[in-house]
């Protein structure tokens, strides 16, 4: 008998990873504006192709758009890629030049480069190839390709003025971070975007250890086959035929996560390499820590410009991380952020109006592009304009709808602030300075049981990878299950902003000897509330057929192993029904709970098929746990004053 789901069906969607697959839109797909750009590029640039020796002898291959007019001269804008430079061919164009469309009229030299071993370059590619410091002879890695790459072309593009422009969002991200590490001299300005950057503790592959499978699963369906030779087409990709538009269904029959290996091998006649490498490494060891971008984030003179969406499920906590990590190895670097309203990339190619049944007030996408992005490189790379509007931290409230400035995320501009969990499913804030649990009787405990079999699911959308509005979708379809706690305050009487970190500390008990615990912070509108006047959906959006009243929107969710609570690389088994804590530190936000909103948190040990499913059982690899392996488990968390679980929220002062 197949488990029942308690999702309901909305619409069916198929995702895929962004940037995954290189999208060219044919003439009849254009828009009266993007068939315009596409003329002007090809009527005010020239394209050539070339193969670029790096320092070991392999070449790699790059395109080059150079503008006609030789009146000035130009600086070059530089993407690395995995993701094809195409289209191939000296007469044909890409449609839209840059990092936006406002690049092409301002005027650069731009060029697109596959990376070593992908597409049309020579070499073996490597996924999130280790940087190696104190390098010798010939050897390489991702910053020796950039540097020998930007030597090449300060020589040999005629007309440009010396200066380089790095950019890329997610993987061509973690390119322009390599950029700038030990970067050529005429590398001016970088701009990492939602960059790949820790695989295991929060970008992609894995957030605090555990997997998050739909996404990335799908992602390697076609990412990881490997090429045969240098190609400038996706025909030796093998097609993958999940039988079904139902990632839910799809994920649940394949079974314990060692199955996915043999799923590959049965659908392509071979394994993907990088996911098999992937299932070995369950724990922090070597293989992550050399995969690891921020610790190598050093040497840094360009000027940097970190770019990130607080609703990116892949790359949020790249974006902060970099930024973080260049500020503190880098003193003296001019180097910012910026965090607005958006999914992964959206902030690129949308007008980040909405996301899903999020309204955000306004075009932030197109203000971004605008007021951040064309400012940032016209000011180093020409010396045009001024950046006086682009401070140190540039984010967006998602909750008061306007751009603001943290002056530098300082400690001092928030105060972290406990509300705890208590009975009967409230969530109260901490009293006086110190911020002491508030006392109350009844129940010492909430318990839910976790069945393996029966996961809760993360969207109501049916799915095969993700719909990118699920970080913002509401939560009511998941509060009225029996394996979610639901803990809210009463309506807040004045405006709460937080500004920062996320900081889960709740205890727990299993009857089993591991368990997952996601925690989710929700913000819970009024149940007369009502979109502003005037503003309406887009009519194919999930907001379309969405009734706003009593909206709870995700804010944001986590997942947290227990086997990881003392250390993410010796991992241990819990003491079944015993009570033991779990601290962890969830990416930030910026966000106002308005008046009369509600501060809601749900708590849960699935997520699916997201997150992996927990065996619920200890085992040394999880990642090879069967279908006998997953059992049902008693979890219980505590909210008395020997087990006071909290949530710590760095509240800004007003």
């Amino acid at each position: 008998m197949k488990p029942k789901r308690s999702c309901t069906l909305l619409f069916t969607a198929v995702a895929i990873v962004a940037f995954a697959v290189p999208a060219f839109a044919q003439p009849g797909q254009m828009t009266k504006e993007q068939r315009e750009l596409a003329d002007y590029i090809k009527s005010h640039y020239t394209k050539r192709e070339v193969m670029i020796p790096m320092r070991d002898g392999v070449k790699l291959f790059v395109c080059i758009y150079e503008p006609k007019d030789k009146k000035q001269k130009y600086p070059i804008m530089f993407d690395r890629t995995p993701y094809s430079v195409g289209p191939y061919g000296a007469d044909n164009y890409k449609g839209l030049l840059g990092p936006d469309e406002l690049f092409a009229h301002e005027g650069y030299v731009f060029v697109y480069g596959d990376v070593r071993g992908r597409y049309m370059s020579e070499g073996v590619y490597e996924d999130v190839r280790p940087y190696i410091p104190n390098k010798t002879g010939n050897q390489i890695d991702e910053t020796t390709d950039t540097y020998d790459t930007v030597d090449w072309l300060i020589k040999n593009v005629p007309n440009n003025n010396g200066r380089v422009g790095v950019y890329g969002i997610s993987y061509p991200g973690f390119y322009t971070s390599m950029a700038g590490i030990d970067g050529h001299p005429a590398i001016k300005a970088i701009s990492p975007q939602a960059p790949v950057s820790d695989w295991f503790h929060g970008d992609d592959m894995h957030h605090n250890g555990a997997l998050f499978l739909a996404q990335n699963f799908a992602f390697f369906t076609g990412f990881g086959q490997p090429r045969p030779k240098p190609t400038s087409s996706n025909d030796y990709v093998k097609r993958f035929n999940f039988g079904t538009q139902d990632g839910y269904k799809f994920y649940l029959e394949m079974g314990g996560l060692k199955n996915s290996s043999e799923t590959y091998r049965s659908q392509l006649g071979f394994p993907i390499q990088f996911w098999d490498q992937m299932m070995t490494h369950p724990n922090y060891d070597q293989f992550w820590k050399e995969r690891n971008i921020f610790p190598n984030l050093k040497n840094i003179h360009a000027a940097v410009m970190t770019v990130g969406g607080w609703y990116d499920n892949e790359d949020l906590f790249g974006a902060l991380g970099t930024y973080q990590s260049i500020e503190k190895q880098n003193p003296g670097t001019f180097n910012v952020l910026v965090m607005g309203p958006w999914c992964h990339g959206c902030w690129a190619r949308t007008d980040g109006d909405w996301l899903g049944t999020a309204y955000f007030g306004g075009k932030t996408g197109v203000y971004y592009r605008e007021h951040y992005e064309l400012p940032f490189f016209n000011y180093f790379l020409k010396d045009k304009g001024q950046i006086s509007e682009i401070k140190e931290v540039n984010v967006f409230d998602t909750g008061a709808n306007q751009w603001t400035d943290l002056a530098g995320w300082s400690p001092g501009a928030a105060t972290n602030t406990p509300v705890y969990l208590m009975a009967d499913g409230k969530l109260v804030f901490g009293n006086g300075a110190t911020g002491k649990r508030p006392p109350a009787g009844g129940k010492l405990y909430d318990e839910y049981v976790s069945d393996p079999m029966n996961p809760v699911p993360y969207t109501e959308k049916i799915t095969l990878n993700y719909p990118r509005d699920f970080m913002t979708e509401d939560q009511r379809f998941a509060g009225t299950r029996p394996d979610v706690l639901v803990y809210q305050t009463e309506p807040l009487t004045s405006d709460v902003t937080v500004a920062g970190n996320i900081e889960p500390e709740i205890f727990i008990s299993s009857s089993g000897t591991d368990s997952d615990f996601v925690v989710k912070l929700i913000d819970v509108f009024p149940d007369d509330y009502k979109l502003p006047t005037g503003v309406k959906p887009p009519d194919d959006s999930a907001a379309s057929i969405w009734k706003p009243a009593g909206y709870q929107m995700l804010l944001r969710g986590e997942p947290f192993p227990a086997r990881f609570r003392n250390s993410f690389e010796k991992p241990q088994p819990l003491h079944p029904n015993t009570p033991t804590k779990i601290s962890y530190v969830m990416p930030g936000i910026v966000h106002t709970f308005k008046k009369g909103h509600r501060i809601m948190v749900q708590i849960q040990s699935t997520w699916f098929p997201l997150v992996a499913r927990n065996p619920q059982r200890f085992m040394p690899n999880y990642k090879m746990g069967t279908d006998s392996d997953f059992q049902k488990a008693t979890e219980r968390v505590y909210h008395s004053a020997v087990y006071p679980s909290r949530i710590a929220l760095p509240v800004l002062k007003r």
